[in-house]
């Protein structure tokens, strides 16, 4: 009987937890792959690469909204339960509050270790590879950059203008702007000029033109009836150099190790048997500084320990009473507090890399606060039925 009560409540909770966090997510993704949009048009990548760098961000959206989802649906369950009278059948069950409790808790627990690895694992995976993905397009859709009356500069080093584009796809009145090494620069105006593919690369043909180059602040003038451009050896401007997001857990954990500031003189022991299980690497300079390396990891590993504090803070619903006069303000103060606690936990993780002991305190507290709501609602529980 017990094990049916709770497959019912892990079952109804889950259904909460699909249904808002595939909700939320979807609209947090449509959003972004609307902005993104500036991709195929401004930046000239393919609808392919457009579609796949947008998919690829979900598993960071879904690391974001997993710890309200959550609290949400904790909230719902309890009160979709009370609401139907289905606490009053566990209370007849012979079930005391702290089993519900205990309940809600293991599902924390679960919930948390699905975070730690979406956060530490999955995110930052699909970040780079969407990343790479970026870098590595070759712009196939080269034409859309030859935009009429409008300077584009989505390659690196090279801008081009085209004052009039024709339906067959003759151009007129081109501009180009390149920058080189060492100051160094041309500029070519062309009357007339087409694009063609040869061998996969894009090959801009220009006809009747000027090309200005300046070396070592010397000005040289070269005129051309013919002259063919090679578009596709240029590079888009997107950083090939991953983010800090997007770097692996393990990575992170060798630049976090690697800093000769970080020092744990009453821990040295603990910081060598962290060395050994997580197998850190010794690197000689990290390129990403203390702060932002110490951020990133608190919040794929810090964030989630409060997944576990939502829970039992919605496990105080149980507590409330219809006959209430204040129960629905009771409930709402409950959700408050919850969400409180996730505004919290953003805001901290932004200041926990500026000091070892921020940081250790912030895996403390939801530890600490843990241990002290659990014990709190073992006394009040403890002798209590569902309903009095």
């Amino acid at each position: 009987m017990k094990n049916k009560i709770y497959y019912y409540f892990f079952k109804e909770f889950f259904a909460f937890f699909a249904i808002i966090l595939f909700t939320l997510t979807a609209i947090v993704w449509t959003v972004q792959a609307v902005n993104y949009l500036d991709f195929v048009t401004e930046d000239g990548h393919a609808f392919y690469t457009y579609f796949s760098y947008s998919i690829l961000g979900i598993p960071k959206i879904i690391s974001k909204l997993m710890p309200f989802s959550f609290l949400g649906s904790i909230m719902l369950t309890i009160l979709k339960l009370e609401e139907n009278n289905e606490l009053l059948v566990l209370w007849t069950s012979g079930l005391n509050k702290m089993k519900i409790v205990n309940i809600i808790f293991l599902i924390s627990i679960f919930v948390t270790i699905i975070q730690l690895i979406t956060s530490s694992t999955f995110s930052p995976k699909s970040l780079n590879v969407s990343r790479s993905l970026l870098t590595g397009s070759n712009m196939n859709i080269i034409p859309a950059l030859l935009q009429e009356k409008k300077f584009n500069d989505t390659v690196k080093s090279l801008t081009i203008f085209v004052n009039e584009k024709k339906k067959n796809g003759a151009i007129e009145n081109i501009f180009l702007r390149e920058e080189g090494l060492n100051k160094e620069s041309s500029t070519t105006f062309a009357k007339k000029g087409f694009l063609k593919k040869i061998n996969k690369s894009s090959i801009l043909v220009l006809f009747d033109g000027v090309i200005q180059k300046e070396k070592e602040g010397k000005i040289s003038f070269i005129y051309f009836d013919k002259f063919e451009l090679n578009l596709s050896k240029y590079k888009n401007k997107s950083s090939s150099w991953p983010k800090i997001q997007e770097n692996p857990t393990t990575i992170l954990f060798d630049c976090f190790f690697s800093y000769k500031n970080f020092e744990l003189s009453y821990f040295s022991n603990i910081e060598n048997l962290f060395k050994k299980l997580l197998n850190v690497k010794n690197i000689e300079k990290c390129p990403y500084p203390t702060i932002e390396v110490s951020n990133e990891l608190n919040r794929r590993f810090g964030m989630p320990l409060y997944i576990p504090l939502l829970a039992l803070i919605g496990c105080y619903l149980l507590s409330s009473r219809r006959e209430s006069k204040n129960q629905k303000l009771i409930k709402f103060m409950y959700f408050l507090i919850g969400f409180s606690v996730l505004i919290f936990a953003e805001i901290a993780v932004r200041y926990s890399g500026k000091v070892n002991y921020i940081a250790i305190s912030y895996y403390l507290l939801p530890i600490l606060l843990i241990v002290l709501n659990y014990l709190n609602l073992f006394r009040v529980f403890k002798y209590e039925n569902l309903t009095k």
